[in-house]
């Protein structure tokens, strides 16, 4: 039962904007499920939602997983839209980006974990990427490709 109620209220949260437990607690009701504030409360806690603004300026519930998928999204357009060019040389994968960009794709392979990394570093349009082996520099190379032809 519980599993069903927790797939109902990310079923209500991502259609309505939910602004408060009671108003959840409500919509739970109008669907058949027989449920308390506290219940609703500790649903919350245990799937991670948080409160964010929405495009209307007003608080609502949200999904923390939504949200990673958004900067998810998010940094994959910026490899899409600003590398021109990847390569291997030895372990390190040589990435080629319009200028002024090398820092925010860098910053997407942090923040995206592509692989077995020891480090980036950016300057204007190069990014330095040092793997661990030759094999994981030879996949990273594969997945920026596939991110840059999506």
């Amino acid at each position: 039962m519980k599993s069903k109620r927790h797939s109902k209220i990310i079923e209500i949260i991502n259609t309505k904007a939910v602004e408060t437990q009671e108003e959840l607690a409500e919509e739970l009701k109008n669907a058949g499920f027989d449920v308390t504030q506290a219940t609703v409360s500790r649903d919350i806690k245990t799937l991670k939602l948080i409160k964010a603004q929405g495009a209307d300026g007003k608080y609502k519930y949200i999904a923390i997983e939504t949200e990673k998928n958004d900067i998810t999204n998010k940094l994959t357009n910026i490899f899409h839209n600003t590398v021109l060019h990847v390569e291997r040389v030895d372990k390190i994968v040589v990435v080629k980006t319009i200028t002024g960009s090398a820092n925010a794709a860098a910053e997407a392979i942090d923040i995206l974990n592509l692989g077995d990394i020891a480090g980036t570093i950016a300057g204007d349009n190069t990014i330095f990427i040092l793997a661990r082996t030759k094999e994981t520099a030879d996949e990273l190379v594969n997945t920026i490709i596939k991110m840059i032809q999506r």
